[in-house]
């Protein structure tokens, strides 16, 4: 192979570095502009993101429910007149009540109001003490749906338990159907006051709005 001359393979280098040094500037501002698109992208959040996040957490608090109250419940419908042995209906009772415990301990609590400070004393003479009051209906709590669907459901899944371990086919068969019932108020309940957007599918009944505090 004959070689190149040395003054072509110059020029083509020069010519090289010329095209190079004439685009680098370029180059170098968009990728600038780039990096600087997704630093500002990842350093500023999504409008009204608290409010947004705090739903999302809201329906994984009842996915969270549903997988293992419906696991447990497909395997006493599977199961031969619907018994479990009681290690199995043991352990999927306490994945059950696991994910119902936690799902109530991330219910939205009732603040309470706020107190407002003494008066300064002013003179030494011994004040009569005023008498107790009774609770307004303002200082009452808030009901709770979602808390009070999740106490309902952990009381059906115990009712379940026991009668997939006692041996009574028909029993079982009677336990299953509290625990479907259970699991839709808990859904109920969360759509209604969990603060979840409202569906908006055509020919999709309205939901029940809901019960004002007493």
């Amino acid at each position: 192979m004959r070689a190149l001359p040395v003054r072509r393979i110059a020029t083509t280098v020069l010519s090289a570095t010329l095209l190079l040094g004439a685009a680098a500037p370029a180059i170098a501002a968009e990728s600038g502009s780039s990096q600087g698109s997704t630093r500002q992208a990842a350093g500023e959040p999504v409008p009204d993101v608290e409010k947004l996040l705090a739903q999302v957490n809201t329906l994984g608090d009842v996915g969270g429910v549903l997988t293992p109250v419906t696991d447990l419940l497909t395997a006493v419908l599977k199961a031969e007149k619907g018994q479990l042995p009681e290690a199995d209906a043991t352990k999927l009772t306490a994945s059950a009540k696991e994910a119902i415990t936690e799902a109530t301990g991330t219910a939205p609590q009732t603040p309470a109001l706020p107190q407002k400070p003494a008066a300064p004393e002013t003179s030494t003479v011994p004040q009569t003490p005023a008498l107790p009051q009774a609770p307004s209906d303002t200082d009452k709590a808030a009901p709770d749906p979602k808390a009070d669907a999740l106490k309902a459901l952990q009381t059906t899944v115990d009712a379940l338990l026991k009668a997939a371990t006692g041996g009574d086919a028909a029993k079982a068969a009677g336990a299953v159907p509290p625990v479907l019932t259970g699991l839709v108020n808990v859904l109920a309940a969360t759509l209604v006051g969990g603060g979840l957007p409202a569906p908006d599918l055509a020919g999709l009944p309205a939901l029940p709005k809901e019960p004002a505090a007493s």
